[in-house]
Order: C-alpha cells, then structure tokens, then sequence
C-alpha cells in the first residue's frame, strides 16, 4: 500500500508568510502528524506540494517522496501531479491540513476497503452543521454519490453525512477514472471527488470522531485543534502513571516521553524531544524544551532547554538550565542560577545568584552566592575548570581560561585571573582600608 498526502493549497485564511502545513500543533507541524502517522501504516509516502514548495521541504525527511503541483486545479489535479506514484495495487489519499487522523480508523478503512474488494473506500462523519461540505448520498444504504454543497438540492442539503476527502483506492480504478475526469465547472478545476462517478464500487466507513477529519483553513480552526490534540496527550501520560494536576495550564508536546509517578504541576510547558524519568516533580511555572531528564528530578519554576539533567537532581527556584549543560546526579541548582555549556558533577551545589557558562565543576564542588565565570572576553568564549572538593567564595569572579585544582578554597569577593594549584587557599580582592573619622570630617565640610 501507499500513502499520497496532499498538501499544495495556499491557505491563504491563515494570513502567514509560511504555508498552512507548516503550522504547529503541540510542536509538530500538521503535515508531520500526517506523515508520522502514515508511516504506522507504510514507508511509501509522497506528498504534493505546491505553494511554499522550498519552505516545506525543510520539513521533510528524505524517505518522503515529493511532487510538486504547479498550478492549483483541484484534488484531483493534484493527484494527477503525482501520475508516477500511481502504481501497485493500494493507494491511501491523505491531507495535510487534517493532522488528527487516527491510525485505528485509517486500519478500519483499509479493513473494510480489502474485505468488499471495493475500487474506493470512503471515510464519512455526520455533522450537526454540514454547510460547505459534499453530502454522501445513499441508495438503500449503499453509496450512489457525492454532491457538493452547492450543488445540493433541498433534499441533500439536509444529508449530516459528510465526505472527509480520505479514501483509500483500487490504484489501477483510480487510474482509469483520473483519466475521465475533467474541469467544466465554475471553479475550472479538477475535482478528485468526480473520479466516484466512474467507480464500480464504492464503500463507506464512516467514524464517529468529527475532529480527526477536521481540517484547518485559520488559526481559530488551528487553536480548536490543537485543544483536542492536547487534551488526548495528557489523558494518555496520565493513562500511563503521570500525575497532572491541572491539564487545563499545562502544555506537554506530542513526543515527550514521561515515566511512573512523574508529578506535573500547573502553569507547565514541556516541548520538543523531552524524556523525563519516574518519581521527578516538574513545575509549577517550567518550561523544557528538548531536554533528557532522569529520575527523582525536582524542577521548580525554572527553564531547561536542550540540556541533560541525571538523578536525584533539585533545580530552582527561578533557574535557567541552557543549552549543552549536563548535571549530573544529586546536583543542587538553586535561585537565579544560570548554566550554559557547563558540566556540573556529582554532589556539587550552586544555590544562588551565580552564571556558570562554559564551565567544568567536579565532584563536591560547592559554589559560593554571586559567583561568576567571566568567560567571553568580547571576541571569544573561554573555560573555566574547578577541581573536585573545591570551595568557590561568594562573589567570586573567574576570569577565563582559568583552572582551579582539586580541594582548593576561593575567598569570597575574589577575583581570579591565574590557575590555582590542587589544595590551594586563593585570595583575589583589593586591600580594604579604614579610614576612621574621615567621613565625619567629610560631613562637616559639606554642612
């Protein structure tokens, strides 16, 4: 079987510089839900594209084949765009603006579409309010055709049992039929939906399930989706041993993974490529993005992005955990810490007020208040290694490329500019002067 997704429309609605398959829901573009769930079923996928046709490619993996529509003429154009794709026996017609479709029923359809032998199965849903869509007319129950809405008469129009456009195909029928097919319309278009009329059989399936079909023309459509995208997301992490105590102020992506006895706290925000590890409390008011997260983490009120955090790990209140950071098991970052490229070792602390950037801290490192690695001079980033049992003062600034050895001790309000050797006491700070009654004399001159 094959998988063609059609995804060439403009949707101008959207109002964006970007083509409408692009657009993001829970973190995935709609055409990559398509394509993700497609490949459930097949690795022979290709995709029409057309407006933004450069754009969307940055999307797509190579193991999608693509063909581009020129000019937009329709469905059925568009699957004539796709003529060389056209062979074997079974050919699955997606979209990319319906990004909701669910493997179980895309297995149905094909079930029903292989039982009957059928040269088309449909996918059909009724809806309260069917205005816009083509009705399936029935004949004692058996499918006779599909009438768009504005060719439907009195009678029709009252048909709920819309077309969702999915159908999976006899491919030689398709071809036989596409060739048949023509534009004497009043839009000048190709439409795939004529291609019925020249069907032996026919076969519906028909979910209960309007939002999988549901496509998105505009951003109010987009959000709709997204919703359900997101409520389905964290009823099955919770379906699966992770506590979310307040769904309705929490975001969770698509691909994260979660573990057992996992607590989310509301106001959070978990993205991308994020694996998080059984036992750990994340949040109130977090975000992390692409982050791999172990077990017994607390994050609080902090942001994690694109770092490895190991077990048994505190992180926050008020942190920022950046890029290409690791921290490594029972590890302490505290209030208004800042890590970026930095390895911070096992058993080590940084509690409060200190930017650890391009940086390498051993094991039992303890980082005094107010410390920070001065590591850009302007021009270039520079690194700063601290020795395992070492204690960094308070308001210490390391100045880098700087080393500091192994079970030394920084006095606070030091400044660093030379490497300390292993079981050194380093000083770093101006010499403090008392003048004692100069101020009172200062004082009075004033007056």
């Amino acid at each position: 079987m094959k998988v063609l997704i059609l995804a060439a429309g403009m949707g101008t609605r959207m109002k964006s510089k970007k083509p409408k398959v692009m657009h993001e829901i829970m973190g995935k573009p709609m055409l990559n839900w398509v394509i993700d769930t497609s490949k459930e079923l097949t690795n022979d996928i290709a995709v029409v594209l057309g407006h933004g046709i450069d754009k969307v490619r940055t999307i797509l993996n190579d193991d999608v084949e693509i063909f581009e529509q020129k000019q937009t003429l329709g469905t059925g154009h568009a699957v004539m765009s796709a003529e060389e794709f056209l062979t074997g026996e079974e050919l699955l017609i997606l979209y990319g603006d319906v990004p909701l479709i669910s493997l179980k029923t895309l297995k149905n359809l094909i079930s029903k579409h292989r039982k009957e032998k059928n040269d088309a199965t449909l996918l059909t849903v009724d809806l309260e309010n069917p205005y816009g869509y083509g009705r399936v007319v029935r004949n004692k129950d058996e499918f006779e055709k599909i009438v768009e809405h504005r060719d439907a008469d009195e009678k029709q129009l009252k048909i709920k049992e819309i077309n969702s456009g999915i159908a999976i195909y006899n491919i030689t029928s398709l071809r036989k039929a596409l060739k048949q097919i023509n534009s004497n319309n009043s839009q000048g278009e190709y439409y795939l939906t004529d291609a019925f009329l020249y069907f032996k059989k026919v076969g519906i399936f028909k979910t209960d399930n309007k939002y999988e079909v549901s496509g998105v023309n505009n951003r109010v459509q987009l959000s709709e989706l997204s919703y359900i995208a997101r409520k389905e997301i964290l009823n099955n992490l919770m379906l699966n041993g992770v506590t979310i105590l307040d769904p309705e102020s929490t975001y969770i992506d698509k691909e994260v993974k979660i573990g057992f006895d996992t607590v989310i706290m509301p106001q959070t925000y978990i993205f991308g490529d994020t694996t998080i590890g059984e036992d750990c409390c994340i949040g109130p008011m977090t975000r992390i993005n692409c982050c791999k997260i172990g077990d017994n983490v607390k994050v609080l009120r902090s942001e994690c992005e694109k770092a490895e955090i190991f077990n048994n790990v505190s992180v926050g209140p008020y942190s920022r955990i950046r890029e290409k950071s690791i921290i490594e098991d029972n590890v302490k970052i505290g209030n208004f810490v800042e890590t970026k490229k930095t390895k911070v070792s096992k058993n080590s602390k940084a509690q409060h007020l200190s930017y650890l950037g391009d940086a390498c801290i051993g094991e039992n490192v303890n980082i005094g208040a107010g410390t920070i690695t001065c590591n850009y001079d302007g021009k270039n980033k520079f690194k700063t290694n601290i020795g395992k049992n070492s204690f960094v003062g308070s308001n210490t600034s390391l100045v880098a490329p700087v080393n500091v050895g192994e079970n030394s001790i920084i006095a606070a309000g030091s400044v660093i500019t030379e490497d300390i050797p292993d079981s050194t006491l380093a000083f770093g700070r101006a010499r403090q002067i008392n003048k004692v009654g100069k101020l009172e004399k200062e004082r009075e001159k004033g007056e």
